[in-house]
């Protein structure tokens, strides 16, 4: 099924002919629970690795986290198994301890109380792997052969979320593939494992950050009376701040996404420097904790809105991945447009 972003309440660009300019095409990916192959888009799906190429380690440090026990990917995946179990068949309207049976009581507190913290290198985790068929604005400059891109990350905290690591490659020149790849032993947090999912790509077009905007444009942004000229299509509830209009309905699209505008929220706007050659950093990919929040509901895709809980039980779709990044936030990597060669800038917002 494909996924449709319901239309902009208004032509943001009628009432704004100065952001025409500003205009960039963003891919929603739209991750949804499925069964990926080596072959597929996927994020937490398996990767197009060759079995010749050593698989990343992330060499810490793994700093010890006392308040928080580490889990193995095997054991969370349990744990979720046993909860989509309760959600989807058994009744409502009762508590959630009595909803488990007693040996599914007896799985996971063995669960939470097995797993020693990790020491030495870890195997890094398959957290996304994009084919350029699925994302045409996927390319590296310099790099014009390569058409997949694969994100991986250590499931720890470096210091406050996942170390991520990329790789760029043709898919073609994969030949033999590593079929069974290590997984860490432990995961500092169970929203590190992503859920395997398989994605629903959609452009989108999408305007700057009201405070990335110049501040002649903010001011007028701030006039309600311009926006009125628009009809009724604008909330009138808005009328005190109606930036938050333009900010949670017109501008940039939530959820995972690759390219587009940088969504600020945590920290004002601020430069992101190659640390190799000092260019500006370009957005490249959005890992989101949720698809969208009741701030942003408006962009949850038409078919979603038509059926909520249909996909995961226990789970919206506005948490098909399961990934919890620093208490809800999204993980941003941007790229140097200079060179591929250079480090990638990691952003949490």
């Amino acid at each position: 099924m494909s996924r449709t972003t319901p239309p902009r309440p208004l032509d943001v660009i009628a009432v704004f002919p100065q952001l025409a300019s500003l205009a960039r095409t963003a891919t929603r990916l739209h991750p949804r629970p499925g069964s990926p192959t080596q072959h597929d888009s996927s994020v937490g799906g398996p990767l197009l690795w060759p079995a010749d190429e050593p698989w990343p380690h992330c060499d810490g440090p793994h700093e010890w986290d006392q308040v928080n026990a580490a889990l193995s990917p095997q054991d969370v995946r349990v744990q979720r198994r046993i909860r989509a179990a309760a959600v989807a068949s058994r009744p409502h309207g009762i508590s959630e301890a009595d909803r488990y049976t007693p040996e599914e009581r007896a799985i996971d507190e063995r669960i939470n109380a097995s797993c020693p913290w990790p020491t030495g290198p870890i195997a890094m985790l398959p957290v996304a792997q994009l084919y350029l068929r699925d994302v045409p604005s996927l390319r590296q400059p310099g790099r014009s052969e390569d058409d997949l891109l694969q994100v991986l990350w250590c499931p720890f905290d470096h210091p406050a979320h996942p170390r991520t690591a990329l790789f760029w490659r043709s898919a073609a020149t994969v030949v033999d593939v590593l079929d069974t790849p290590p997984e860490p032993p432990a995961v500092q947090f169970p929203g590190y494992l992503p859920q395997p999912c398989l994605l629903e790509p959609e452009q989108v077009t999408e305007y700057p950050h009201v405070m990335e905007l110049s501040e002649e444009l903010q001011q007028q942004l701030g006039d309600w009376d311009r926006w009125q000229t628009a009809g009724e299509t604008v909330d009138n509830s808005y009328a005190p701040a109606p930036q938050e209009f333009y900010m949670g309905k017109l501008s940039i699209a939530p959820g995972w996404k690759v390219g587009g505008w940088t969504r600020w929220g945590l920290t004002d706007p601020a430069p992101r420097l190659c640390l190799a050659c000092g260019t500006e950093a370009e957005p490249l990919l959005t890992i989101a904790t949720t698809e969208w929040d009741p701030s942003t509901d408006s962009w949850a895709p038409e078919e979603d809105q038509a059926n909520p809980t249909a996909l995961f039980p226990g789970h919206p779709p506005a948490q098909a991945t399961m990934i919890d990044l620093a208490r809800g936030y999204d993980l941003q990597l941007h790229v140097c447009p200079a060179s591929p060669d250079h480090p990638h800038i990691e952003l949490v917002q």
